[in-house]
């Protein structure tokens, strides 16, 4: 397997450091991030969403004892590395991804919806669209986003069960770190009010994100940020195009919960619960059946859970493995 480093070691370079450590999917070979690594070392260690990491942390000149860690893009090249994970937010544009191949990496894996098609060589969702994967012609490949992962299985199976004519989404999404944790002006103006204190309405990547992967799909949707440290929870309501009912409905998500290439990916809760619930929860998109809807045979609402740092995280880690495989 070829060799992966990170670039950006905020909430989802850690969480996906985490998991690929613990499931001992890789070791990254190099870390950098614009902080200092005592700061990185600290936050690694103690994480206010996960607990505790359960060896000891530290610094050892300049270095994270576990990863090495850097200030700028590395000489990648020269460290061996064959794979950048680009967790900083600013890879979604292809001039920046490409910083990473012109200083060595063979693949670039960003963490988050690129901007545009001509951003990335592919957008590539496990259990959606994985395996059209070229590792030939795909050097910059695109995870989108938390709830693109959450969402896309919905609309995957329901294409394939009874299609879909039209329909909207509202993800309800705990805070992130672009709104601000007290009054004060912000780039987006709904973002300048305070994020542990209010319900803020946003743009949802996610439905652009979808049409990358299914360029005529009528479905567009928003995001309420809401005062919670992760756990978020996404709602579909649709018009579909053969009628359907509601246990019709539960009983393909349960199947394609339990076998098909969404196995391991999509999950269903059988009972009622509150989205502390799936806090730590390592797959994408919980179904809520009890919250299984279906109006008329053609207006069908589905919910999935999803915890929106801990499930992306995964997914991000187990793609960085399958592009160091090919490389």
């Amino acid at each position: 397997m070829g060799k992966i480093g990170v670039y950006g070691f905020g909430r989802i370079g850690r969480t996906m450091t985490r998991i690929a450590l613990d499931r001992k999917l890789f070791e990254p070979e190099a870390i950098a991030d614009i902080k200092d690594p005592e700061t990185l070392a600290a936050l690694f260690a103690v994480d206010s969403n996960f607990g505790r990491w359960p060896e000891e942390v530290s610094v050892e000149e300049g270095r994270i004892v576990i990863v090495d860690s850097a200030k700028e893009i590395p000489d990648w090249g020269s460290l061996g590395v064959d794979v950048v994970v680009d967790c900083s937010a600013r890879a979604t544009r292809r001039e920046i991804a490409q910083l990473h191949l012109d200083r060595g990496a063979r693949k670039v894996l960003v963490s988050g919806p690129s901007k545009t098609l001509a951003d990335c060589d592919a957008v590539l969702l496990p259990g959606i669209n994985i395996e059209s994967y070229d590792p030939g012609s795909h050097h910059i490949v695109s995870l989108a986003s938390c709830t693109t992962n959450a969402l896309a299985p919905l609309v995957k199976l329901l294409i394939e069960s009874v299609g879909i004519e039209s329909g909207f989404f509202a993800t309800v999404h705990a805070y992130t770190n672009s709104q601000s944790l007290t009054d004060q002006p912000m780039a987006a103006r709904r973002d300048s009010w305070a994020a542990a204190e209010n319900i803020i309405p946003s743009s949802s990547g996610a439905a652009k994100a979808l049409r990358f992967i299914w360029p005529d799909l009528p479905v567009t949707g928003k995001s309420y940020r809401v005062p919670v440290r992760t756990g978020s929870i996404v709602e579909l309501v649709a018009t579909v195009k053969k009628p359907t009912d509601a246990q019709a409905l539960r009983d393909m998500f349960r199947a394609a919960a339990e076998s098909g290439p969404l196995s391991g990916i999509l999950g269903v809760l059988e009972e009622e619960y509150a989205s502390s619930r799936i806090v730590g929860e390592s797959r994408s998109s919980i179904i809520d059946l009890p919250l299984v809807e279906v109006i008329g045979g053609k207006t069908v609402s589905v919910a999935a859970w999803y915890d929106n740092e801990f499930g992306f995280s995964n997914r991000l880690a187990e793609t960085a493995v399958l592009l160091a495989d090919s490389v």
